[in-house]
């Protein structure tokens, strides 16, 4: 560098500041600007990658400055959120900046220091120190973070964030799970899944686990039960005039399977959606009646699945007997994987009669009605323990509705399976553990992760091209 030009780590820190920011109103005691200059960096070995570092750290700061004046200032406010390709051009490229920055790979020797901070900052009304052990800590105003999360979701990169902070920083996870307002949170998450058809697999993904994680929190399976929701406009099967949005969450989740059953035919997706459906078994609490028949018709069409394939089999068996020729298509694969659908919905079905029989008697009138469903799995070796219930749950109560005599309206039979439910002894219902599912990474995330990230910085950037045809971290599908 010539003598006549200074290094800008040589100027005094408010000066310096300003050449970060490229602003001078910031002061040198903002935390997030002092922050970015805690980060530490590899050492130049020439005056060259000085200047080049330099100027990198510069953009780097710049970028980062949008996404906090998103998130503490300029996203959030009374209007409502703007379409994603008319938000802010420098916000949308911070967000892409630092989900590129948290997904950087570990060194040998030192953790990724981006993703060590996401995983440790805290709220600003948080007063507690930070561990030693926390070399890159800062603190954000959770309430617009919380706001801009919520209005943002439409947007891969938004829900990959939340993803992030919610799997990753446990402080955040805390905050979010004790707002009184988790439907501004859940119901843009519960669009992403009905509208299935029209997202990428990605961001399904993200949402479904998203789910995954709240539902692992008991409060707020209760909790969900108790937010009331009016006209959801978005949901087209059927008018909602009034649903919680515990049983709207159950009517997406449900949806979805049934969408991956006739279509993508997901494995992943298929487990991750019944174990969010099994956590919140045990709090189901006044079920929607259109709900509860949604659970019922699912097990039908699983019920029926797995006649037909069993009738393929057994053809195809036939066949085979008079021809040694034709290969035998392995039917049992099939089978075994919806015999265990099978089974998950049967446990959490179990699950929902064992712990709240008397919250839920429009699950018992969808259970009666189709009760003849059940009869098939009743001696079936791999359903026979978790039938027990089921199979008394339906006798206890048909005899009740038989004694009442015939002809019994809808509220008449309510009225039954209400009275039945607090007259059946809970100890006659056989106990069963938990049902409790958790969400854990991949071995490596990373070879999710990072092509993920870098489609949506190729597909989502504004003002930056990529040769595709030089693009070998992710197909050109991947969007």
């Amino acid at each position: 560098m010539g003598s006549n030009s200074s290094r800008i780590s040589d100027l005094p820190k408010n000066e310096y500041l300003k050449k970060l920011s490229g602003t001078d109103s910031v002061s040198e005691n903002d935390p997030f600007w002092n922050q970015l200059l805690s980060f530490s960096f590899p050492a130049p070995t020439s005056s060259t990658e000085l200047k080049l570092l330099e100027e990198a750290t510069v953009s780097v700061c710049r970028s980062l400055a949008g996404l906090w004046t998103v998130f503490t200032l300029g996203g959030v406010g009374s209007k409502a959120a703007a379409a994603p390709e008319l938000s802010s051009p420098l916000a949308n490229q911070s967000l892409l900046l630092l989900l590129v920055l948290a997904n950087l790979t570990d060194a040998v020797d030192a953790p990724n220091p981006y993703r060590q901070a996401i995983m440790s900052f805290k709220n600003t009304q948080d007063s507690s120190p930070f561990p030693s052990s926390i070399p890159h800590a800062f603190q954000i105003n959770f309430n617009s973070l919380y706001t801009a999360l919520c209005e943002q979701q439409t947007s891969d990169q938004a829900t990959l964030l939340l993803y992030t902070l919610l799997h990753q920083n446990s402080n955040v996870r805390t905050y979010m799970l004790a707002r009184t307002d988790m439907e501004n949170l859940v119901l843009p998450i519960l669009e992403i899944l009905y509208h299935v058809e029209e997202r990428n697999s990605h961001h399904v993904y993200m949402a479904l686990i998203i789910l995954l994680i709240l539902t692992e929190d008991d409060g707020f399976n209760r909790s969900i039960h108790e937010v009331i929701l009016k006209n959801i406009t978005w949901y087209s099967e059927r008018v909602l005039t009034e649903i919680s949005l515990g049983s709207l969450l159950i009517l997406v989740v449900i949806r979805t399977i049934q969408y991956n059953m006739t279509r993508t035919r997901d494995k992943y997706l298929h487990t991750n959606c019944l174990a969010a459906l099994a956590n919140m078994s045990a709090q189901f609490r006044s079920l929607h009646q259109y709900a509860a028949q949604r659970i019922i018709s699912l097990f039908s069409l699983l019920s029926k699945k797995h006649n037909k394939v069993l009738e393929q089999a057994t053809q195809s068996l036939r066949g085979s007997l008079s021809s040694n020729d034709v290969p035998l298509p392995d039917y049992a694969q099939d089978l075994n994987v919806i015999e265990e659908v099978i089974r998950m919905m049967l446990e959490i079905i179990n699950s929902c009669l064992t712990n709240s029989l008397h919250h839920n008697p429009n699950l018992v009138y969808a259970l009666l009605y189709k009760r003849d469903l059940f009869e098939q799995f009743r001696t079936h070796p791999s359903f026979q323990d978790v039938m027990q219930n089921i199979d008394l749950v339906i006798t206890f109560f048909s005899s009740r509705l038989l004694q009442a005599g015939a002809e019994l309206s809808v509220e008449r039979v309510l009225e039954i399976i209400k009275q039945g439910a607090v007259a059946l002894p809970k100890d006659r219902l056989k106990k069963f553990p938990e049902l409790k599912f958790k969400y854990v990474e991949e071995e490596q995330p990373e070879e999710f992760f990072i092509p993920y990230v870098w489609s949506l910085v190729y597909n989502s950037a504004v003002g930056l091209y990529w040769n595709p045809r030089a693009i070998q971290l992710f197909t050109m599908d991947s969007d």
